[in-house]
């Protein structure tokens, strides 16, 4: 990877000699607080003009720079879930000249990632992973033979909602490795966390029968230093002291045969550091419960909507001021935001509509039917596998639930599309935010697979607008009465293109596409909103003296067969183009026709290739993969060209 380093951003003095945690160790506890001071400031400066998560990673801190200082990593393995709040841990290990191309087309990742550094030693991008992961790792050690290992998962207290982490917890409670795994609570995912553990944990940190017993536990740690081999003894004390409390809080993790300690203030580096060196000396799955405040440190983000500072975009970092471009011309709506009205709009005439989403309510702006049927829209906490199941539910008592998950975080929940929707043929909508190359979040957002998955299920419609008002039909027609079977509408993150979009509902046959332009030379199918790369194509081939013809499909599954038939009687050329894996999608389901028929025709297909896409803006990503209107045209007359030769031969 080439990177420019420096541009420009100063590093504090401390900070600036920090170049791997090896130099966080002699380091004074004065000099700790000073470069937790700069590393957060390193950090405002960079975000607020290069833009990326921010609340996360100025939330830990004091909980990175401890872990680096009393771990010796990358020796000790180091597992961060989500990996938004690494952006710290990254600039200590050995990437602070480089930060500034942190999710930069061709720079950093704007998550740990393996092939980047031996510090990322497990890339994550999908929350509730890093308890297994580290699980893991714990258990290969101790196969080794390397006993001296230590293993930390820091993870979020929004992920800990997810099944994965509960079963990473269950294993890892039969097991008697070497693992700690660090509870960060902060109360908040992207948006405020929800559910009954958000209210156990806030029990804990509340409770005065807890934090007397607390008090008395962290003595007892505070003498570990100096009872060298007694340390078992010590911390055998400690948990039965635990254990006869009327503690009743601690029992959820006890149960698991976990060591639980904490909470601790998650801002208070010295006393971070005191504990860590503490739990080093104590054997076994523990877990420490910190509390830290998303965006500590910059008072705007503390005082301000947590939600809108997790990833802000370009601000003003003295005033707090977010920076906006204000077009002059009114400017098409974000697909999230016409599902959002759109869902309001029908649910207030279709009394069944329910709306779910998987900690995703602001991303997928289910957060207007929350706010306007608070009874009628449910976040389900980070929990895709559950999302699904329980819209399925919904759906075996007459309801239509509406499940509003992100196209990449679909795939978590695959079996139960399958095996609780599928299968019993339910009346679900899934709603698939952010099709296509999402940007600078890269390949674990990316939505590239779902043409390809959905369409392989039976009794599953699969569909994707290629704008805002067939958006707003297809959600329309999806919740009628006589299209009750499983219904998937997919759908790009960001704008769309019409700015008069709240047209009357109409109903679309499934399974009917409609041909956009006529053309004698080639015939382009497309599916959803990349057609509108290829309608800005097409104007670019007729100054070729092209006249190609463009169907909107619209459906993957079932095909307009009837469509089809006419485009390949009528043409001996034809382009697929979809925003999706090249391999099992859209095209391929086109070929397939082709086949069955007997059709004989030469095509192309363009797609996403058969690998994973790094990050960058969305412009960047779709002329690297062919799929922006200039590369959609030249590959449309490279196609025709050889196709002529081919002929002439």
């Amino acid at each position: 990877m080439q990177i420019v380093k420096g541009d420009g951003f100063v590093p504090g003095p401390l900070l600036a000699r920090v170049n791997s945690p090896a130099d966080l160790k002699n380091l004074t506890e004065l000099e700790i607080e000073q470069l937790c001071n700069e590393l957060r400031q390193y950090i405002i400066d960079l975000v607020s003009v290069k833009g990326g998560h921010f609340g996360a990673s100025l939330g830990v801190v004091e909980l990175t720079v401890a872990l680096h200082h009393v771990f010796n990593t990358p020796v000790d393995q180091l597992v961060w879930d989500v990996g938004h709040q690494a952006y710290g841990h990254k600039i200590l290990t050995g990437r602070r000249d480089n930060f500034h191309t942190n999710r930069k087309y061709k720079g950093l990742s704007g998550f740990p990632k393996r092939s980047e550094s031996e510090y990322d030693t497990f890339g994550v991008g999908h929350s509730s992973t890093s308890i297994s992961a580290a699980l893991g790792m714990a258990v290969a050690s101790d196969y080794l033979n390397q006993k001296d290992k230590h293993h930390i998962a820091v993870i979020g207290d929004g992920a800990m909602t997810a099944g994965l982490a509960f079963e990473g917890l269950n294993h890892a409670g039969s097991l008697h490795t070497n693992l700690l795994v660090v509870l960060n609570d902060n109360c908040m995912s992207i948006d405020p966390n929800v559910g009954a553990l958000k209210e156990y944990l806030t029990d804990i940190t509340t409770s005065h029968t807890y934090n007397n017993v607390k008090d008395e536990v962290w003595k007892q740690l505070g003498k570990l230093s100096n009872f060298g081999n007694n340390a078992r003894q010590i911390v055998s004390k400690v948990q039965l002291a635990l254990k006869t409390s009327l503690l009743k809080q601690s029992n959820m993790f006890e149960s698991l045969k976990f060591r639980y300690f904490g909470p601790i203030d998650g801002h208070d580096v010295t006393r971070l550091v005191q504990v860590m060196k503490d739990l080093k000396d104590i054997p076994g799955p523990k877990i420490l419960h910190v509390l830290t405040k998303k965006g500590k440190g910059y008072k705007f983000s503390e005082e301000g909507n947590e939600t809108i500072w997790h990833a802000p975009g370009l601000f003003n970092k003295d005033t707090g001021e977010i920076v906006k471009v204000t077009p002059k011309e009114p400017q098409p709506p974000k697909y999230q935001d016409v599902f959002g009205y759109t869902i309001v709009e029908l649910a207030e005439q279709n009394k069944k509509i329910m709306g779910i989403t998987p900690a995703m309510p602001s991303g997928s702006s289910l957060n207007i039917m929350m706010k306007a049927m608070p009874h009628r829209a449910f976040d389900v906490g980070i929990a895709e596998q559950h999302a699904v199941t329980f819209s399925a539910g919904l759906a075996t008592q007459g309801l239509i639930p509406f499940c509003n998950i992100y196209s990449s975080f679909m795939q978590r929940a695959y079996d139960q599309v399958i095996h609780d929707v599928a299968l019993q043929n339910l009346h679900v909508i899934f709603c698939l935010d952010r099709g296509g190359l999402v940007g600078a979040d890269g390949p674990t957002h990316h939505g590239t697979f779902d043409l390809a998955f959905f369409r392989c299920i039976p009794n599953m419609v699969v569909a994707s607008p290629m704008n805002e008002q067939e958006l707003r039909n297809m959600m329309y027609t999806a919740q009628l009465e006589k299209n009750a079977v499983p219904f998937s509408i997919r759908y790009p993150r960001g704008n769309g293109v019409m700015v008069e979009w709240k047209t009357p509902f109409e109903e679309i046959q499934i399974g009917k596409g409609r041909k956009v332009k006529d053309g004698k030379d080639v015939a382009i199918l497309t599916i959803g909103h990349i057609g509108n790369n290829v309608t800005k194509a097409i104007q670019q081939l007729a100054d070729n003296k092209i006249d190609a013809a463009h169907y909107d499909m619209r459906f993957v599954k079932p095909l307009d067969e009837e469509l089809l038939h006419q485009v390949f009687a009528s043409h001996k050329k034809v382009i697929t183009v979809e925003d999706g894996c090249i391999q099992g999608g859209f095209g391929s389901a086109v070929l397939e026709f082709m086949a069955d028929n007997s059709y004989n025709a030469q095509v192309k297909r363009l797609g996403v290739p058969d690998e994973f896409i790094e990050h960058g803006e969305p412009s960047e990503l779709y002329e690297e993969v062919g799929l922006s209107p200039k590369r959609i045209a030249e590959e449309t007359i490279q196609f025709l060209s050889a196709t002529k030769k081919i002929m002439a031969g």
